[in-house]
């Protein structure tokens, strides 16, 4: 394993790290939070002119070819950034349908996703808030040459501006629960089915989605009826790394904040971080940091290469998950007071890493994942 970044990752760094600067400063992102769509569309469409919406896209679908890994050293400059927007929700989709979708569905959506014309996102989690697959309730009825869809999803991102939802439900009952699971694609305009926005601690957009008798085209199913589980966990696996990648650059964004500010900040005649209270919370930090950004690449490399990697994701999960709070926590107690003020950018940071905290198995969750491979 070489944590090298290659040359190609080097200058998607660089260009990210450029682009955010200056197309996503932190007035952006708070000006994001309180408009009604959660992200200013011109910074995505400025995101698609840069070819980011469909990287991770073969060429035939007007893509880059770019590798997983790839994808990360980008969304780790985004979580420095905390910049809003869909990005995630599609290259996910994208992902769901290449493992899954038919050649017709490949055709007739990633290019679109990949110009960043079409927005979609996946509908997994339900009230139960459990991400294995005996959690998935949702029932999905044949009835003809239609599905009926009946339940609910929680926590669906950025589903009120969505052209298509990928939702995960259950078309048959069986003991192994990772049968009788299947994808399908929905309008979110579909009669029977109500969405309401939730309200949330990094103020994103996430929705209660609710199925009411919703009639679906059996030819809107993505891959095999009650085989789905495969790509449905593959989805999972990769949705886990990149909330990690982000923590990784929020976090980095954060540790930078605080040693400016211990430098800067002078009491009893001394720049506060010549104190070892101050300095060692620092050094914290930076600790902390080191341990994150090393097993969160080795999972990503480990699922960029196609190579078993339960193991390193649940141990980059649980400890990314309770890492990238106590690192916000560290700062704040640098910074004292005037960390919590809105209008400083310490408190941001802290509300997305409490979110990050929970997003897709919180440390508690994970570290049952890691027990349960050692086989205890």
């Amino acid at each position: 394993m070489d944590l090298n970044l290659n040359e190609m990752q080097e200058m998607i760094k660089r260009t990210g790290r450029e682009f955010f600067d200056k197309e996503c400063p932190n007035i952006v992102v708070r000006q994001a939070e309180e408009d009604p769509r959660g992200y200013p569309p011109e910074l995505w469409q400025k995101m698609a002119q840069q070819g980011w919406a469909g990287m991770i896209l073969p060429s035939q679908y007007g893509g880059a070819d770019a590798s997983f890994l790839d994808l990360c050293v980008l969304y780790e400059e985004m979580g420095r950034a905390m910049a809003p927007g869909p990005f995630l929700d599609v290259a996910l989709s994208e992902y769901l349908l290449l493992d899954l979708g038919s050649d017709a569905q490949k055709r007739q959506y990633l290019p679109q996703l990949g110009s960043g014309n079409l927005l979609m996102t996946v509908a997994y989690t339900e009230p139960s808030a459990s991400y294995d697959p005996d959690a998935i309730h949702l029932t999905a009825t044949r009835d003809g040459n239609e599905f009926i869809l009946n339940g609910a999803k929680l926590f669906v991102t950025n589903a009120h501006v969505a052209d298509q939802l990928l939702v995960v439900a259950r078309t048959r009952e069986a003991i192994n629960k990772e049968d009788g699971l299947t994808v399908f694609l929905v309008d979110p305009r579909s009669p029977g089915l109500t969405s309401t926005l939730l309200s949330t601690i990094a103020s994103d957009r996430q929705s209660e989605l609710v199925f009411d008798n919703v009639r679906v085209p059996a030819g809107n199913a993505v891959g095999p009826v009650d085989g789905a589980w495969p790509g449905v966990r593959r989805y999972l696996d990769r949705a886990k790394v990149l909330t990690c990648v982000a923590s990784v650059g929020g976090a980095e964004k954060v540790l930078e904040m605080t040693v400016d500010y211990a430098k800067s900040r002078v009491q009893f005649g001394r720049p506060i971080g010549t104190f070892q209270a101050i300095s060692h919370k620092c050094s914290d930090m930076a600790i902390d940091l080191d341990g994150m950004r090393f097993v969160v690449y080795h999972a990503a490399w480990r699922v960029s290469e196609d190579l078993a990697a339960d193991q390193e994701i649940a141990v980059a999960k649980a400890w990314t998950s309770d890492a990238y709070r106590r690192i916000t926590a560290l700062g704040h107690q640098v910074h004292g007071g005037v960390g919590f003020m809105m209008e400083f950018d310490m408190q941001m940071y802290f509300r997305r890493a409490k979110a990050a905290e929970v997003a897709f198995g919180d440390g508690d969750y994970h570290r049952e994942l890691v027990a349960q491979g050692l086989g205890l």
